[in-house]
């Protein structure tokens, strides 16, 4: 029993250490315009999990078009180019609808 308590605590302990070391340089600066709806990291937790959706959803469509357009491979740097660009485009659009604009650092 003494085991398991040292072992979940050592699990506990693990998964603390590992949170901190997430990457959040490449993260932008929300600044609130007007009367945001949620708090800033809830809404970037919103639309970054919107962006991620429409990258893969952009991903697959450009599968598509390109089986229907009879190309047996698809050019991956242009897939990646029109996914990563609709991903932004979805972030911008729901960011801009939860009362934020976002600042990206250079």
């Amino acid at each position: 029993m003494a085991l398991g308590i040292f072992r979940a605590l050592g699990v506990v302990a693990m998964m603390a250490a590992l949170a901190g070391c997430i990457d959040h340089a490449n993260e932008p600066v929300l600044l609130a315009i007007g009367v945001p709806v949620n708090p800033a990291s809830v809404a970037n937790s919103i639309c970054v999990t919107d962006g991620n959706a429409m990258y893969d959803e952009a991903r697959k469509q450009y599968q598509l078009r390109a089986q229907l357009t009879g190309y047996a491979q698809a050019d991956d740097l242009d897939a990646e180019t029109i996914a990563r660009a609709a991903a932004h485009r979805q972030y911008v659009a729901c960011i801009s609808g939860q009362g934020y604009r976002p600042l990206y650092a250079n």
